[in-house]
């Protein structure tokens, strides 16, 4: 499948769920000092899960041009080690903000990948936060619990920087098979080829400020970012 019918077929889901399709933002932000480029599709809606402005939807989804070559989300080191990194990629994503939470964004990312991209379910792992039950419960109808881990903050609790909107989160991976390696376990070969992670779901649910203190965003909303290229 060609990455513009990927493009075509994602955003065309999320429209037909209500969301409204945004396009990509420039990739030198205007209007936030702490970033130099954009690295993630959430961050043309930073005010809006701060709750410092409203927009005439509570849904979005884009598919997002980025840039990560330096600060927290920095994949320049691995461009040329990996097949999956690279500084410039799109990054498809869904957004909501106040509207619904973690139990309709894993089902709307087990539709798209199990029934659009017709993902083999049986190869599929994900990782949640390590305290989040809830996120570990939702994941249970659809995988064997072997295959879902829980992980601590570095890998499971995802920040746009040092300060900002924040929360835990969900990682989806798949097994390419061990034509790609030998390891069983994707969280024992992160650095491999057989186990990509293709799709973070971030339940935003707080905002930390410059000493690190985190207080709750005014309402729970849901960041979720799946590589195009991946």
């Amino acid at each position: 499948m060609l990455s513009q019918e990927i493009r075509k077929k994602f955003l065309a889901y999320f429209k037909e769920n209500q969301h409204a399709v945004v396009p990509s933002s420039p990739t030198v932000p205007h209007d936030d000092p702490t970033l130099l480029f954009i690295n993630a599709g959430m961050n043309q809606f930073k005010d809006l899960f701060l709750g410092k402005t409203k927009r005439d939807y509570t849904r979005a989804t884009s598919s997002q041009k980025c840039i990560r070559v330096g600060g927290k989300h920095n994949d320049l080191d691995n461009v040329g080690h990996t097949s999956r990194h690279m500084t410039f990629f799109e990054m498809l994503g869904n957004f909501s903000f106040g509207d619904y939470f973690n139990k309709e964004a894993s089902a709307y990312a087990w539709h798209v990948t199990t029934e659009i991209f017709q993902f083999d379910p049986k190869r599929i792992w994900v990782s949640v936060f390590e305290t989040d039950d809830e996120a570990f419960e939702l994941w249970k109808p659809h995988i064997d619990e072997k295959r879902i881990i829980r992980l601590g903050e570095e890998e499971n609790f995802w920040s746009m920087g040092e300060t900002g909107p924040c929360g835990p989160c969900t990682e989806l991976l798949y097994d390419r098979g061990d034509q790609f390696g030998t390891a069983t376990n994707p969280f024992k070969d992160k650095t491999g080829e057989r186990f990509p992670e293709f799709w973070n779901l971030v339940f935003m649910e707080f905002n930390r400020d410059q000493s690190g203190k985190m207080t709750p965003l005014p309402k729970q909303c849901v960041d979720t970012g799946a590589g195009l290229e991946r």
